[in-house]
């Protein structure tokens, strides 16, 4: 287990994710609960697993 400071978004690979997430939102500029959502289940199949994998590396969160 791997204890980090209290808020530490640079160690943190959700953050990059959530980073890369609202980035695309505010490109896409939907304007209605609906789009919004469909937006981001379009947005959330950008996603590969490597590159989710690549957050952890950049984060140095994984332990060996």
């Amino acid at each position: 287990m791997l204890f980090l400071p209290p808020y530490s978004p640079d160690f943190n690979p959700i953050e990059k994710a959530f980073s890369k997430l609202k980035a695309l939102l505010r490109k896409a500029a939907e304007r209605t609960i609906h789009g919004l959502w469909d937006a981001i289940g379009r947005i959330l199949n950008l996603y590969s697993p490597q590159e989710c994998a690549n957050y952890f590396k950049a984060c140095k969160c994984y332990a060996s």
